[in-house]
């Protein structure tokens, strides 16, 4: 007869193959309801929150977990990816890399998450001797990938080469998307710039997904529409200390910014935390989302405000005064930002639309979250939008905030670093002007760029690509220029 653990488990896995990770969330809970002991119902729920993106809540059920069996090949294994999406990338690579040696049950896929950590961790010479090594993993179509990523800065034409043999392999679509992007990569810093951009364009076609970009930006309109007739959001909750956080589209120069700011002994930055994302989806199934955040019981926000900092707060350095939320979508939750954590300091950052459009373009994005990036056509209907609505709406809101154009960042970091800084009430630290000595590490796109010092070369790509360019975009660019020109 079948128990009730196996009955649970079996529930859980049949949830989470189907694609139903809320339902197989409230069975997991269910479980850990009955059997508070039984390790299966704690890696069980971090699963599920792990595939709703809830990374922190995921990281709490493991930390209990541990607790119940620290040696169980499934607990370290899930623990060992959790780091890595949490950016600790040391820890992930102690944990998974013992179990690559054990060739065990989990090897192959925890050598993939092994050399993924040591990837994005920029330690490209342990990637190359775990590439050379023998294992299981050495027939799995995904070590392709990671050979070519072994000689990215060694051979990177031959790079180009074997991972469009991956992209062409039959591989599972995600695998097709990250070797494409990674060729579109190197054929960008070999400079050749037709060839990148027809490829992106080809593997965005390939792998793309249905999106709805008119539902996308429905709450950015909304908020544009009512701007200038909405006074300030009623505070019905305490505002919160020491909370700032970036407002701003994709590959405009925030992780730069944040490095640079996590860099001061009193600021933390916390990394592309899910937190806001969660109270937008939350006063939505309250009713009480964008134009009727007024409808928000003081209740209902405090226990949101609540939940936020306290997963915030975990991933906090000691002793910092500030944390830094690099959040890329809170352009699209001005209203609940305003009700739920009135308070928050707000970085508005810029860059010139043609620049970050173009290296939005030639980015990896998951494509159900971010199918707008497809296309330069969607990706300018959404950088209109958010040109049109901030920074007006944060003061609508009422909400603190300072502007900072890219280029006058690499052009003047002391500055423009100044003006954050006083914002939050910080002097200047000489740490802040070299964020490529920062040792803390980023689990962002711009993980490889963040190594470097901060300089201008990446000011003007977009016209490396100027024929893909039309009259179209010369509004947002101007109005553009002559914020970035302001006094």
């Amino acid at each position: 007869m079948q128990s009730a653990d196996s009955k649970f488990a079996a529930e859980v896995q049949a949830l989470l193959d189907q694609g139903y990770a809320q339902r197989a969330l409230e069975v997991a809970e269910r479980w850990c309801g009955k059997s508070r002991h039984q390790v299966g119902a704690w890696l069980a729920r971090a699963s599920a929150n792990s595939r709703l993106g809830r990374l922190d809540a995921a990281d709490r059920n493991l930390e209990v977990a541990a607790r119940l069996a620290p040696k169980d090949d499934r607990v370290v294994f899930l623990s060992g990816l959790s780091d890595q999406q949490l950016a600790r990338f040391d820890a992930s690579i102690t944990r998974l890399r013992p179990l690559t040696q054990r060739f065990g049950p989990y090897a192959t896929e925890a050598w993939m998450g092994l050399v993924d950590s040591l990837w994005i961790a920029g330690r490209h010479a342990e990637l190359a001797e775990e590439v050379a090594r023998t294992g299981p993993w050495k027939s799995d179509p995904r070590h392709a990938l990671y050979a070519a990523r072994s000689i990215f800065g060694t051979d990177p034409a031959r790079a180009v080469s074997e991972l469009a043999k991956v992209a062409q392999s039959p591989v599972a679509p995600i695998v097709k998307r990250i070797a494409g992007f990674d060729a579109v990569r190197l054929l960008d810093r070999l400079g050749r710039y037709r060839e990148a951009f027809d490829l992106a364009q080809k593997t965005h076609a390939e792998t793309g997904l249905p999106f709805d970009l008119d539902a996308f930006l429905q709450p950015v309109l909304d908020e544009g529409q009512r701007a200038a007739a909405r006074s300030s959001h009623m505070q019905s909750v305490p505002a919160v200390d020491g909370l700032a956080m970036f407002i701003a589209v994709p590959r405009s120069g925030t992780t730069l910014l944040e490095q640079m700011l996590d860099a001061h002994p009193h600021i933390s930055g916390i990394g592309e935390y899910n937190g806001l994302r969660f109270i937008g989806e939350a006063l939505q199934s309250l009713g009480c989302g964008g134009r009727s955040t007024h409808h928000l019981e003081s209740q209902d926000a405090l226990r949101l405000q609540g939940e936020y900092l306290t997963d915030a707060r975990r991933r906090q350095r000691a002793g910092s005064k500030w944390m830094v939320d690099k959040n890329l979508c809170a352009w699209r939750f001005i209203p609940e930002l305003a009700a739920v954590l009135p308070g928050t300091r707000c970085l508005h950052v810029v860059r010139d639309p043609r620049d970050t459009a173009i290296s939005i373009l030639l980015s990896y994005f998951q494509p159900h979250t971010d199918g707008w990036t497809a296309s330069l056509h969607s990706i300018r209907r959404v950088l209109e939008s958010v040109d049109s609505v901030l920074p007006d709406a944060l003061a609508s809101h009422g909400l603190e905030h300072v502007t900072i154009a890219y280029e006058r960042l690499v052009e003047d970091p002391s500055g423009e670093a100044n003006r954050c800084l006083k914002m939050l009430g910080l002097d200047l630290a000489e740490a802040v002007l070299r964020p490529e000595a920062n040792p803390r590490g980023v689990f962002t796109l711009s993980h490889a760029q963040v190594r470097a010092p901060i300089n201008t070369s990446a000011v003007g790509r977009w016209q490396n690509y100027a024929w893909a360019f039309g009259a179209d975009w010369d509004s947002l660019a101007a109005r553009h220029d002559a914020r970035r020109t302001a006094k």
